[in-house]
């Protein structure tokens, strides 16, 4: 049976983290308030559980969800090879709207649809999100709407689009709670350097490349790298040529011809 709680009551929201941490622990489906727009939850170990998550938005196995957890040092229990620009995006902007793909740890024993190997991660920056994930671990998450229709601001609308198929729904009031349009996370391809922003989302372009200058932005084309120049051998030294005075200097001066009044010039070079 759904139930809904209003955790902007202190005894609402234990009644309902409470409830929302059995249902995940019985692999079901529940929704929760992050800081860019509510999310239906699962839990990331269970393949039942994700399988329920992504038949209840319409998503096939192609479009796995991505993966929130508690805190910053959960990061290197499931992902590997996990750069120093990646690690400093997610020290700066986590928790927050950023989203990191990683490679996944190879030993984890789960199943999110067709990953290839990745796991997408974030750290939510929404106090009822970080609560429930520090009583649960890691859950998968996608936003709480049908695929292909609008992301669902409050509880309240994820429940028109998702219905009974949620056991259990944590209104937090409007999100973001600023009042202004959702905004999803900006998602980093981390898997390879340079990373590369594959979604834009909460966090700007600028913002990335004031941490890490070589981000490539959505589309863009990491440049060719220059080619090594080719050692190139000097040519052969050629004999210096000598120059005119050393020429003349070479071997004894020849004499000069004695030329007697009335004889003619030899037809020999000329000296001198």
């Amino acid at each position: 049976m759904t139930t809904s709680y209003d955790c902007t009551s202190e005894e609402a929201r234990a009644d309902g983290i409470e409830h929302a941490r059995r249902a995940i622990s019985e692999k079901k489906c529940i929704v929760m308030p992050t800081d860019t727009v509510y999310g239906i939850a699962a839990d990331a170990f269970s393949p039942q559980a994700v399988t329920m998550l992504l038949v209840s938005k319409g998503r096939s196995r192609q479009m796995p969800p991505p993966v929130l957890i508690p805190r910053l040092g959960a990061l290197d229990g499931l992902a590997t090879e996990v750069s120093d620009e990646a690690r400093k995006l997610a020290e700066t902007f986590w928790p927050g709207g950023l989203t990191l793909i990683f490679h996944a740890q190879p030993s984890l024993d789960w199943d999110l649809g067709e990953t290839r190997g990745t796991v997408a991660l974030r750290m939510p920056d929404d106090e009822i999100a970080l609560e429930l994930l520090n009583r649960t671990g890691p859950l998968a998450v996608s936003s709480a709407n049908r695929t292909g229709q609008t992301a669902a601001r409050t509880a309240a609308e994820a429940q028109e689009q998702l219905a009974e198929s949620v056991e259990v729904y944590l209104e937090g009031g409007l999100r973001p709670v600023d009042g202004e349009e959702g905004v999803p996370s900006t998602i980093v391809d981390a898997t390879a350097l340079p990373l590369r922003v594959v979604r834009e989302g909460a966090v700007s372009l600028e913002q990335l490349r004031q941490l890490v200058p070589g981000v490539l932005a959505l589309g863009e084309v990491a440049p060719e790298p220059m080619p090594e120049a080719e050692e190139v051998p000097p040519p052969p030294e050629e004999p210096e040529e000598a120059a005119p005075e050393d020429v003349a200097s070479e071997g004894p001066e020849p004499e000069a011809e004695k030329t007697q009044p009335g004889n003619a010039p030899s037809s020999g070079p000329a000296a001198g």
